[in-house]
C-alpha cells in the first residue's frame, strides 16, 4: 500500500513533454501548474490542485536555460511544502552542474555540492535522477538519492542491432565503471581512452587507448556529450588505432554547438541518445538516435510511492 496519499506529478518548463510521457506511463493526467516570470524577471509558480497530503513530484532537468530550471525547481518546492504535500521528490532527468563535483584547480567551487544544498532546504524529501555525472554526487545531499541508470535501455538497443566483433570503450577513466557494466550486457571486451583537459573551454587531447579496438567495432560510451569534442576527438583515436567502425551512446545529448556539425562529419556511425533534456530544432540530423527513459522515470515513480524497491528494477 503506498505511504502517502494520491500521487501527483507536476513540471516546470524544462522539458513538459517528458513529463507528460512520464504520466502517460502512470495513467494519471499531468498536475496543473503555473510557472512562469513575471515582467521584472522574477519567477513565479502557483499549483492549481490541492496537494495537501499527497505524494508530489516535481520533474525538471536542470537544460537551457539552466539557473532558470534551476530556479524552476526550488520556487515549485518551496511552493508545495507551503501547501502542505505529504512528500515532494525532485526529479531531475538532468542534474546540471554535475560536472563542477571537485575542485580541480584552485580559487573554484563545488557547484554541484551548492545545488544539492539548495535542493535540500527548499524543502525536497528526496531526490530523482539518472546517470549523475560522478557517483559521489549522491553522497552532496543530506536526502534520499535514487539514482537510476540508462545502460540497459542502452544495451537492448545495441543488442537489437547485432553488431559483430564489438567492443565498449570508456571516452574517459571516470565512466569506465559504467563502460565495463555496458561490456557485460553485450558481451563484449571494455577499453578505456586516457585523455586530458587542457582547459575550461571543452578541449581535450586524446592520450592513449587502452586495450584492443583494432578490426573491431566501438561503442564508445559517455554519460553526457555537449559539444562532442571528447567524443569525436575519440571516434577519430579510434579508427587511426584500426576500429573498423565506430557507434557513441550517451544518456544526456545536450548537443550545443558545433555539436551537430562535429557528429555529422565524424566517424560516428550513430550516436544514441536519451530524452532526459529536450532536443533543439535543427540539433538532431540522421546520425542521432534518441530513446526514451520516460518509462524508467514512471516505473521508479511508481515504486517510490508505492514503497517498493527501485535496485529489483535493474535485477537480471
Amino acid at each position: 500500500m503506498p505511504l502517502y496519499e494520491e500521487l501527483k506529478v507536476f513540471s516546470g518548463n524544462a522539458n513538459r513533454g517528458f513529463a507528460q510521457s512520464v504520466c502517460d506511463y502512470l495513467n494519471i493526467p499531468l498536475g496543473k501548474i503555473e510557472v512562469f516570470k513575471f515582467t521584472n524577471d522574477n519567477t513565479f509558480v502557483r499549483i492549481l490542485e490541492n496537494i495537501r497530503q499527497r505524494d508530489v513530484f516535481l520533474i525538471q532537468s536542470f537544460s537551457h536555460p539552466v539557473n532558470d530550471s534551476v530556479m524552476e525547481l526550488l520556487i515549485m518546492i518551496d511552493a508545495a511544502k507551503r501547501a502542505s504535500a505529504g512528500r515532494i521528490t525532485a526529479v531531475i532527468p538532468y542534474f546540471g552542474y554535475g560536472r563542477t563535483d571537485k575542485k580541480d584547480q584552485p580559487r573554484v567551487p563545488i557547484t554541484a555540492r551548492l545545488i544539492a544544498d539548495l535542493i535540500s532546504t527548499a524543502g525536497a524529501d528526496r531526490v530523482l535522477t539518472v546517470d549523475l555525472h560522478a557517483g559521489q554526487i549522491q553522497g552532496f545531499f543530506n536526502i534520499p538519492v535514487d539514482e537510476l541508470s540508462a545502460m540497459p535501455i542502452h544495451a537492448r538497443f545495441l543488442n537489437n542491432k547485432q553488431l559483430e566483433n564489438t567492443v565498449v570503450v570508456a571516452v574517459d577513466i571516470g565512466i569506465s565503471k559504467r563502460a565495463r557494466n555496458l561490456a557485460e550486457r553485450l558481451q563484449s571486451p571494455l577499453a578505456i581512452i586516457e585523455k586530458r583537459r587542457s582547459g575550461n573551454d571543452g578541449v581535450t587531447e586524446q592520450l592513449n587507448i587502452i586495450g584492443e579496438v583494432s578490426g573491431r567495432t566501438a561503442i564508445l560510451m559517455d554519460d553526457e556529450v555537449d559539444t562532442a569534442g571528447s567524443m569525436v576527438g575519440a571516434s577519430e583515436a579510434l579508427i587511426n588505432a584500426g576500429a573498423k567502425e565506430v557507434y557513441a551512446c550517451a544518456t544526456h545529448g545536450l548537443l550545443s554547438d558545433p555539436a551537430p556539425e562535429r557528429i555529422a562529419n565524424s566517424p560516428i556511425q550513430e550516436l544514441i541518445i536519451t530524452d532526459t533534456v529536450p532536443i533543439l530544432n535543427g540539433k538532431l540530423n540522421k546520425k542521432v538516435s534518441v530513446l526514451t527513459v520516460a518509462g524508467l522515470f514512471g516505473e521508479a515513480i511508481h515504486r517510490i510511492h508505492g514503497g517498493m524497491s527501485i535496485g529489483a528494477m535493474f535485477d537480471d
